[in-house]
């Protein structure tokens, strides 16, 4: 038996750093790559238990339970390709008349803030042309990202779609792959961990996918209540968005209080006040009941996931990165040296409380995800 080096915490330390700079290193150069490939084994996770329907219950063959799948998630993304592409369409056809209705908006609040508080004109005047500039190329910076997200990384989808049929079609083969890397002796172990961590990303990654749509909904019923235009593409949006923690509803909440104000500007306070209302029901109650806190990131780690995933894959790093500081914290917290890394991603510990239960019919009670 070899006898365990106890190198110096220098050196420990400068091997970490080298790694963390090389991993960095390679993800940036293999964005092209990595990027659909992670988002693939996202799909075809949240597909494993429709391809095993097939195969169990109908007796499909492993090709084609693998084919409807994909059948399934690309009339899923071209649905939605196709629904920001119409909308998007229509929005900018109407963005110069928008422009104009903001600046003629804010030209009158000017005035307004001139006669009432004294202050020079030629000053507010350039202050707020200046702003009008930055908050304009701002909105249409963050539209121009779902654009090319949604409709124009084609390559992105195409490498997306060939991994996740290699992905489902040679899973079991992975699953042999992984469990051989370990000795014999800590197979039940290995195959307990890996059963629970697939169990709890599918349930993760379905939560989000909940989110998203019960947000989408919240937020179109209520921009449609108060006749913002354009509520149903700026509702899909918010919810997509808010899979982006903190960030993601400012920017949602920055483009429709924007379009409200340009068209209107009454109800621009209740759009404020209504997605305030609506990020709080989602932090307290859909967040807790369909996601759960099994993997909740705290702040910190999610603030700085959001920066390193943008650097190094742009706007789908920032999408992605949340999922997969989840999945690391699932893998760390069941690895025998890693659990403090796990701790530290997550929230603080708090009291045991028990969980909250929400009635919503007789029969039907919905409680908080552990």
């Amino acid at each position: 038996m070899m006898k365990d080096l106890k190198l110096p915490f220098v050196l420990r330390l400068a091997m970490v750093l080298i790694s963390i700079l090389a991993i960095g290193y390679l993800a940036k150069v293999g964005k092209g790559v990595l990027a659909p490939l992670f988002f693939s084994v996202l799909m075809a996770l949240l597909f494993l238990p429709f391809a095993n329907f097939l195969e169990r219950k109908l007796r499909f063959s492993r090709t084609i339970s693998t084919f409807s799948s994909l059948l399934m998630m690309l009339f899923f993304l071209t649905g939605l390709v196709y629904f920001f592409s119409t909308q998007l369409s229509d929005f900018a056809n109407d963005f110069p008349i928008l422009k104009a209705q903001v600046s003629k908006s804010f030209n009158e609040l000017q005035i307004w803030v001139s006669k009432n508080f004294h202050l020079n004109f030629n000053k507010q005047m350039s202050y707020i042309n200046q702003g009008i500039e930055k908050l304009l190329a701002s909105t249409a910076l963050i539209l121009g990202f779902t654009v090319s997200m949604f409709s124009s990384t084609m390559a992105f989808f195409l490498f997306s779609a060939l991994f996740f049929i290699f992905i489902l079609n040679y899973r079991r083969l992975l699953y042999q792959f992984i469990i051989s890397i370990f000795n014999d002796q800590h197979f039940e172990r290995v195959n307990e961990g890996i059963s629970e961590i697939q169990k709890i990303i599918k349930e993760y990654i379905s939560g989000l996918f909940i989110q998203i749509i019960i947000i989408s909904s919240l937020t179109s019923i209520l921009l449609s209540l108060l006749g913002v235009k354009y509520a149903i593409l700026l509702g899909v949006l918010t919810g997509l968005l808010n899979v982006i923690p903190y960030v993601g509803i400012i920017f949602s909440a920055l483009i429709a209080c924007l379009i409200s104000f340009a068209t209107g500007g009454t109800h621009t306070l209740f759009v404020l006040i209504g997605y305030g209302v609506i990020h709080a029901i989602d932090g307290n109650i859909i967040l807790p009941l369909v996601v759960g806190s099994k993997v909740k990131i705290n702040a910190l780690f999610t603030f700085i996931g959001l920066l390193i995933g943008e650097e190094l894959w742009g706007i789908a790093g920032m999408f992605l990165s949340i999922p997969f500081l989840a999945i690391l914290k699932i893998i760390f917290e069941r690895v025998e040296g890693l659990q403090p890394w796990g701790k530290v991603l997550g929230e603080e510990s708090k009291p045991h409380k028990p969980r909250k239960k929400y009635k919503i019919t007789k029969k039907i009670t919905l409680e908080e995800k552990e």
